[in-house]
């Protein structure tokens, strides 16, 4: 079985800062992580192939993210960004198809939570335009958000049946303080959308870093497994953010764990297929 990570992240300090990570809470991960970092971490796994996603709502950044999957044999998908305000979105989709790595691009993402107004950010008549233009080059769409922002994004599927858009980090579940609800309500109407999947991923940060267990993250994963079948969820390990709780090597211990009463044949689609089919033949 040839294993997929369907969401990690790279970047140099020096060329560019990601200032978030500045928090006292994220001072293991104040540092460059670089494609060597990368194939080191997944050395002890199966895993054999990657899907390396943006941080920053930045061109220049993608066209770096680019460059990098073009010189490691492991990256073979890149989620990166775009101005889906941009009246010349199409060009700027067609310039990154067409320059180093371009190939290797397999969807976009924009970071929701940077905005003022997250829900009003993506209500907006020109980002809906944006994203029929994704849909129209035959990439995905990562989603980015948080339970309050479930109710325009559901919306926002059913306006694009033909994109595919994907869920990250489940929606980010309030892990750390336990209801459940109605981060589940949410999930399940998310996944009433045939067109939308989900990540297995950032979980062990949006528990407790300190304290979680697999225990805590269970009835979460077994909600979203439940809502979109094992077809529609893909394991990610939100490298190297997840490194303030836990190790490559643990995450990915934790999915396999999370999804062990499952078939044979289920497992193997959250830890590769489902990836696969969401990204396009370039992760085979």
């Amino acid at each position: 079985m040839s294993y997929v990570d369907a969401h990690h992240h790279l970047w140099d300090l020096g060329r560019r800062d990601q200032p978030w990570t500045a928090e006292p809470e994220r001072r293991a991960i104040r540092r460059d992580f670089t494609p060597a970092d990368l194939v080191a971490a997944t050395a002890g796994t199966p895993v054999t192939t990657t899907v390396l996603v943006q941080v920053l709502n930045e061109a220049a950044e993608t066209r770096d993210l680019l460059g990098y999957a073009r010189d490691c044999d492991l990256i073979r998908g890149v989620v990166g960004w775009v101005d889906l305000a941009d009246p010349a979105v199409e060009e700027r989709l067609a310039e990154l198809r067409a320059g180093p790595g371009g190939e290797l691009l397999v969807g976009i993402r924009h970071q929701m939570q940077a905005e003022p107004d997250p829900a009003g950010w993506l209500a907006r008549p020109e980002i809906q335009r944006g994203l029929a233009a994704v849909a129209a080059a035959g990439l995905g769409y990562d989603l980015m958000i948080r339970p309050a922002q479930f109710e325009v994004a559901e919306r926002t599927v059913h306006r694009h049946p033909g994109l595919t858009f994907v869920l990250d980090h489940l929606g980010k579940p309030p892990i750390a303080t336990g209801p459940i609800e109605p981060w589940a309500a949410g999930i399940n109407a998310l996944a009433a959308a045939p067109n939308v999947r989900c990540k297995l991923s950032g979980l062990v940060t949006l528990a407790d870093p300190l304290r979680w267990t697999v225990a805590h993250l269970r009835p979460y994963a077994e909600t979203a497994l439940e809502a979109f079948g094992p077809d529609r969820v893909l394991f990610g390990s939100d490298w190297p953010v997840c490194l303030v709780a836990a190790s490559y090597d643990t995450v990915f211990a934790t999915a396999r764990d999370l999804v062990a009463g499952l078939t044979e044949a289920e497992q193997r689609s959250v830890l590769g297929d489902a990836a696969r089919a969401t990204y396009g033949d370039g992760l085979h």
